[in-house]
């Protein structure tokens, strides 16, 4: 559940296939659970780590493509453009489990995306 405060985001060109790509394999990240930029980017067949994060950054519609699930590989929560308070809040909210403050425990919290075709997108 997407929580009434998450900011919304309007943007006047439509996202690239890349970055499309991205949103498709974040959109199935369930609630409580998180995973990775380094995750993502393997899923993608890439070693583009930040440029799954400045593809995030620049998400058009956080309701619905929810980057505040993707975390770095250490389970430190990263980036978040509307804060790392925000993110860690919304996390908690949806029931993944922290290891401390802001490192989400992965061996409870963490999903794994299946690598992605052309054709799935």
């Amino acid at each position: 559940m997407i929580d009434v405060d998450t900011p919304s985001v309007t943007t006047h060109k439509p996202a690239s296939t890349w970055k499309q790509a991205v949103y498709a394999l974040v959109q199935k990240v369930p609630p409580g659970k998180v995973t990775t930029y380094k995750a993502l980017a393997q899923a993608l067949n890439t070693k583009a780590y930040q440029a799954i994060g400045q593809a995030l950054h620049q998400n058009p519609d956080p309701a619905v493509t929810p980057c505040h699930r993707v975390i770095k590989s250490n389970g430190a929560l990263g980036g978040y453009a509307w804060g790392v308070e925000q993110k860690r809040r919304q996390l908690m909210q949806e029931g993944v489990v922290f290891a401390s403050l802001n490192r989400v425990d992965l061996s409870q919290s963490m999903w794994t995306p299946c690598f992605i075709t052309k054709a799935s997108i």
